[in-house]
């Protein structure tokens, strides 16, 4: 039925809103999946944990571009399509926009190229709206060491890596700004539930018509 993604520099709150999300709208009486990237099925899960797992550092750019993209195109298949396709609502913490930032953006990859691959493994799935929860990177990585106890390999990436990321979601979020609704991370957790739920009533009622 709708495809909801959120996006957001590391510790900006995205997992809290997506719960909170996911509870209005089942109260609502809809069907929602909730999910995340990279993972959110078997094989995509265990791509995850060699992306994100401290032991790999010497991971390439290049390997860790189609990890991402190897972890989506499972992740699709086996959840995105299939919950669309019955008809519920997807909530996906993280996709497509977070490869850009990160791979293209941050790690310098070939905006084009990134295009033209993620293009290839999506085939067609694209969000209907996506929430960025923008927050400055110091407070989000405090926030996140604060909640895991620990860093994953991205997190102790450095602080310039960071900013650049943040640049990146910002230039993809003002190209698209019929899709992409920014929203200040800062804001009180209830004040921000409020904003996207505003979001979510208003692609209700254009689905509806």
């Amino acid at each position: 039925m709708l495809f909801i993604t959120f996006e957001g520099p590391e510790g900006s709150g995205k997992t809290t809103q997506i719960d909170k999300l996911k509870s209005y709208l089942k109260s609502k009486g809809f069907s929602v999946v909730k999910t995340r990237e990279p993972g959110g099925s078997y094989i995509a899960e265990k791509i995850r944990r060699i992306l994100l797992s401290n032991k790999n550092i010497n991971l390439s750019p290049k390997a860790e571009l189609l990890l991402y993209l190897a972890s989506r195109a499972q992740h699709i298949q086996d959840i995105i399509k299939p919950a669309l396709k019955r008809g519920a609502i997807v909530l996906c913490d993280r996709f497509s926009d977070s490869t850009m930032a990160y791979q293209g953006y941050g790690r310098g990859i070939s905006k084009s190229l990134i295009n033209k691959i993620n293009k290839f493994v999506t085939n067609g799935v694209k969000p209907d709206l996506t929430i960025y929860l923008d927050i400055d990177i110091k407070s989000g990585l405090k926030r996140a060491k604060a909640l895991k106890g620990k860093k994953d390999r991205l997190e102790k990436e450095s602080i310039v890596f960071h900013n650049i990321v943040r640049r990146g979601f910002l230039k993809i979020a003002k190209a698209e700004p019929q899709r992409v609704k920014i929203i200040k991370g800062t804001k009180s957790i209830d004040k921000i539930h409020r904003e996207i739920k505003e979001y979510i009533d208003k692609l209700l009622e254009k689905v509806k018509c």
